[in-house]
């Protein structure tokens, strides 16, 4: 059988271009005992994929030039030589960026039975979902007396983030980079919004948007929002590090904040996190999670490219600001 895969045709230098990535066809062996041939029928996009296209020694490993990118995916069994998983199981897994893969059930999660679309699980009930539960809870050890700065804020994490907050009777303020993001913020009940590309410096913008001051920082961007949220840290604040988006194209260090001693001045923790190292819990945030959707109190949204072909095109949005929510790809 033929199968199609995009694989890392070269390393990027800055921003990734769709030369970086090839389009290849390849053949799949026949099915072996205890195994199953998976179609994909979703695959996510994320930021952190940028760092694995650097060759350097990280919490996982590199890309390889010439092999097949990996990445979360929804699937459906279509052949079957593993009784665990008959024909028709739906799946999610890694094996992203590809229509097909063979896998002897090592790597494949069982999707239960449920009312959400299956795409749901790349985002409000999967990883994305989870890391916002993850970082506001297990991290920031959110207080409902707590206000809360979260950058990137309509993005698949930073709009979970600013819901669930709002949930917890926290103040929540966001920064995005559109009007149109800013809207949207706005319909999920936000207190206050702070568009970072027009608002001039951020840390006056910050400050007049929370005159109290911070006492929980979710951390997206990094560079100039690090900045901002050192200088309006209550004492004693927490900052949660998801991601640094600001830095993940760099083509050269990027200098630290020079606010570093408001760290030391304000008794501030700063830890940063990796969801996956959390995912013993998944079951407990699932079940909160599916509590809150069932009754209507978190909205999520999805942004769309339809076809296997279009994931580069995706993946490059995510750093030019192009998603809503989560970034998807329909195959």
């Amino acid at each position: 059988m033929n199968i199609q895969e995009i694989q890392l045709a070269s390393r990027p230098s800055g921003t990734p271009t769709t030369d970086n990535f090839s389009f290849v066809d390849r053949k799949l062996p026949n099915l072996q005992d205890g195994e199953v041939l998976v179609k994909n029928l979703w695959m996510s996009v994320d930021p952190y994929m940028r760092g694995r296209m650097i060759d350097q020694k990280s919490y996982v490993a590199p890309f390889e030039i010439g092999k097949a990118l990996e990445g979360g995916a929804i699937g459906e069994v279509i052949e079957s030589r593993n009784t665990d998983f008959p024909v028709g199981t739906n799946v999610s897994s890694m094996f992203g960026w590809r229509s097909h893969f063979i896998s002897n059930g090592g790597g494949l999660t069982q999707i239960p039975t449920t009312l959400l679309p299956l795409q749901s699980f790349l985002g409000i009930m999967g990883m994305p979902g989870m890391t916002a539960w993850t970082g506001l809870f297990r991290i920031a050890e959110l207080k409902p007396t707590d206000t809360v700065f979260i950058s990137a804020a309509s993005g698949a994490v930073g709009s979970v983030a600013c819901q669930i907050a709002k949930m917890h009777g926290c103040t929540v303020v966001g920064s995005v980079g559109s009007d149109e993001k800013e809207a949207l913020l706005k319909e999920l009940g936000v207190d206050a919004v702070i568009n970072y590309k027009t608002a001039g410096n951020l840390s006056d913008a910050l400050a007049e948007a929370a005159p109290q001051g911070i006492d929980v920082y979710f951390e997206n961007v990094g560079g100039e929002h690090l900045e901002a949220a050192l200088n309006n840290m209550n004492d004693y604040g927490r900052i949660a590090v998801c991601g640094l988006i600001s830095q993940y194209n760099a083509t050269e260090p990027q200098p630290g904040p020079s606010n570093l001693a408001m760290v030391i001045i304000k008794k501030l923790k700063i830890q940063g996190f990796i969801v996956f190292d959390h995912w013993d819990h998944y079951k407990e945030f699932a079940q909160q999670m599916g509590q809150w959707i069932a009754e209507g109190k978190i909205k999520w949204e999805e942004t769309v490219y339809d076809g296997l072909d279009k994931a580069p095109e995706a993946f490059i949005g995510l750093f030019e600001g192009k998603n809503k929510g989560k970034m998807l790809v329909k195959l």
